[in-house]
């Protein structure tokens, strides 16, 4: 009698600076699919040293990033759609199997929604400038920078399109990111981050972690390296939590939560750029 072959069942690392570690705890978590019986794989358990370590490479590969010309920046989200475009099939396989439902609704959104704010690059910095009147003989600038580091807490649904939509406006204006991605369903985030590991975005630019929001929230919030926090959780115990840490370190916080309805039907916010940037005021005398 033939023996039933088991099936090799995955284990998803973290991605950090451009590559795959696991925890440095070595603890995993089981993930199962919508049924809540099927288990789907096994997802790295990130700790406090995980998210420190993200946070250097983040820091690390952050005055490179923002030294890109805005027009690069731009090809280089375009190039991260494009890849997830040749490879949305397999993204949909995973959506479908950590959720339940069709994801080929959800996979196009976030694709668009890469090209979207690929094209708000250069297009920001002109909107959101200005040049002020003053009553002396200088000129008078104030124009957009970004900020530095941003940590991003993902909500657990819709697991990709929230993700993308959480991410692209914090990074195209200069900045990068340690995510935490959901914690319901992580995997579909992990294959998004092998799919920007083979696009041209620059190793650290984007740090994505799988780990409880209740154990990594106060790190989010306290750690003195990360210069703003966006919460897309919803959750009002995480929210709280960024809110106190960013009271006492005084970095940028932002609520950039909506329900999975409102994530496919009106996703892309424009405005949302001005929340992970520093507007910067210079004076030039005239006539110099």
């Amino acid at each position: 009698m033939k023996a039933k072959r088991l099936s090799v069942l995955k284990t998803y690392k973290l991605f950090i600076g451009g590559a795959f570690p696991r925890s440095e705890s070595g603890r995993v978590r089981p993930v199962l699919a919508a049924d809540g019986k099927t288990l789907l794989g096994n997802s790295a358990h990130a700790s406090r040293k995980d998210f420190r370590d993200a946070v250097v490479k983040a820091r690390a590969a952050q005055p490179k990033w923002a030294a890109a010309s805005a027009y690069l920046r731009g090809q280089i989200l375009y190039r991260a759609a494009e890849v997830l475009e040749c490879r949305r099939a397999e993204l949909e396989a995973e959506l479908r199997r950590a959720t339940g439902a069709n994801a080929t609704d959800e996979v196009t959104a976030a694709i668009d929604l890469l090209v979207h704010y690929a094209g708000w690059t250069d297009k920001y910095g002109p909107l959101f400038s200005a040049v002020n009147p003053v009553a002396s003989p200088h000129f008078n600038f104030t124009f957009p920078e970004p900020t530095g580091v941003v940590g991003v807490i993902c909500p657990d649904t819709p697991p990709l399109l929230a993700l993308v939509g959480l991410v692209a406006p914090a990074i195209l204006s200069g900045n990068t990111v340690v995510v935490l991605a959901s914690e319901r369903h992580p995997l579909p985030a992990v294959t998004f981050a092998e799919i920007l590991a083979t696009s041209d975005l620059p190793g650290g630019v984007v740090n994505i972690l799988t780990s409880l929001r209740a154990e990594l929230a106060p790190q989010f919030a306290e750690h003195m390296d990360v210069n703003a926090a966006i919460d897309g959780s919803g959750d009002a115990a995480t929210v709280k939590t960024l809110q106190a840490g960013s009271a006492l370190n005084l970095k940028r916080f932002a609520d950039h939560s909506l329900t999975a309805k409102a994530w496919k039907t009106a996703p892309g916010n424009p405005y949302w750029i001005l929340d992970t940037v520093e507007m910067k005021t210079a004076w030039h005398p005239m006539g110099v």
